[in-house]
């Protein structure tokens, strides 16, 4: 009998895309079907998440929420992802209705934890050096836009973060194999190619290519027919100026970054184990721009992280005024266990460190509207991604300087009827209204 199958894939791109990889494993299965209903499923798959607290709780509870349809249609349930890098034996020992587990080193081995032959997540928390190259892919997102990971693990030495103990060190796919996966994600129709890893910026440093995200960008915009290509998440230690060069000359090239900086304190830098200095990150926000004037500028901050005194935060807060930018996240310190920065001492309350986060966002909503409100009366190319998830009566899309799930929106009330009845599809968008988030505007080509 086929199997119907089910997935709940959480947290980032870079855990979406493994989700798609074990997907594609499962569609080449012919007894096996793919559902998007999980109240017709056989069997369910929970992708986790293991970055912060919040995430880990959400991963769990969703584990705990499939649990309990076991024997109410859910024959088996199987989990994924970070979570089982680091805490199977927990989930193992605390949640007995899980049937297997998969780990990240054993994408492939899902079509035997479907059918129940194996239970494959390692014995080992350490990764390997193992890459999932040239492997089909099921687009879980529709063809707006897609991630291409370009590397695997990381190997900085930030003392609050937990990755690097999840996914391992650094290391870098092949230009080659990229470009062939660029490629077929195109012939699927695919408008925006977003290349992600936990750190973009250092692709390539592990084989030796010099410049290495900078040559692949090129390479990808040689060899492929993408309207828009993105990549997300520059780290501060690993900038390469020839990057941005090339985003100044290439239309085609997104001019976007996202770089979480995560503070600028001197002092807190130092407990995070995080390079630049105050001084330094000034001087990165204006060389971007001064590199690509038209340049939409994402940051993240950390609040509340050990030694974070008033002083620290208010250099950040004057930091966030001054830099002005297009969109900022801000997030309260979560210890994470087995990190160096859970065993340092002088740790804001969380009241304190939820206090600063919300004053953070409160100054960042006001200058994004200021900068979205600036926006009015211009025009601008859009992709126009489908219906409002919230009315039938608008579409919605994005600007070239909105990222897909993690910036706000364009939404489109008037002139729907110059776009092609099938979507996404690019288009000339007049903005005609803003707020803090999203912008409204009208095709006009």
């Amino acid at each position: 009998m086929t199997k119907r199958v089910g997935m709940i894939s959480l947290g980032c791109p870079k855990n979406l895309v493994d989700a798609e990889i074990m997907l594609g494993q499962l569609r080449a299965e012919s007894d096996i079907a793919i559902t998007n209903d999980l109240d017709e499923a056989d069997v369910v798959i929970v992708n986790t998440c293991g970055f912060i607290d919040a995430a880990k709780q959400e991963s769990i509870d969703t584990i705990l929420e499939i649990a309990d349809r076991k024997g109410k249609g859910v024959e088996r349930l199987i989990v994924t992802g970070c979570m089982v890098q680091k805490y199977r034996s927990d989930l193992q020992q605390s949640i007995p209705e899980i049937d297997a587990f998969v780990g990240l080193d054993h994408l492939e081995a899902i079509t035997q934890a479907v059918s129940g032959d194996v239970d494959a997540a390692p014995a080992k928390r350490k990764m390997s050096v193992r890459l999932y190259e040239d492997l089909p892919r099921v687009l879980t997102h529709g063809t707006a836009h897609a991630y291409l990971k370009v590397s695997e693990g990381c190997s900085n030495p930030c003392t609050f973060c937990a990755i690097p103990q999840m996914r391992g060190k650094f290391r870098s796919r092949t230009i080659e194999s990229l470009v062939r996966e660029a490629q077929a994600l195109q012939q699927q129709g695919v408008k925006e190619l977003c290349l992600v890893a936990q750190d973009t910026t250092r692709y390539g440093a592990d084989l030796g290519l010099q410049n290495g995200l900078t040559q692949l960008v090129q390479a990808l915009l040689d060899e492929t027919d993408f309207p828009w290509i993105r990549f997300l998440y520059a780290y501060p230690g690993s900038l390469d100026w020839t990057l941005f060069e090339l985003m100044g000359r290439e239309k085609r090239f997104a001019s976007y970054c996202d770089i979480p900086l995560q503070h600028v304190s001197a002092s807190v830098l130092a407990k995070m184990r995080r390079p630049g200095s105050p001084a330094e990150y000034r001087d990165i926000v204006t060389r971007m721009r001064d590199l690509v004037p038209d340049i939409s500028l994402r940051t993240t901050f950390i609040t509340g992280h050990p030694g974070e005194t008033a002083k620290d935060f208010g250099e950040l807060y004057d930091f966030v005024e001054w830099a002005a930018f297009d969109q900022m996240g801000a997030f309260v310190y979560s210890p994470e266990e087995f990190t160096p920065a859970s065993k340092m001492d002088a740790t804001p309350s969380r009241k304190t460190a939820e206090r600063r986060r919300a004053k953070l966002m409160e100054l960042q909503q006001k200058i994004s509207l200021a900068r979205n409100a600036a926006k009015i009366g211009q025009s601008f190319d859009a992709i126009i991604t489908g219906i409002c998830e919230e009315t039938e009566h608008l579409l919605e899309g994005r600007l070239i300087g909105q990222a897909p799930e993690i910036d706000g929106r364009l939404l489109i009330n008037d002139g729907i009827d110059l776009l092609p009845q099938d979507l996404p599809a690019l288009a000339r968008v007049s903005i005609s209204d803003a707020h803090p988030y999203d912008l409204i505007g009208s095709v006009i080509a």
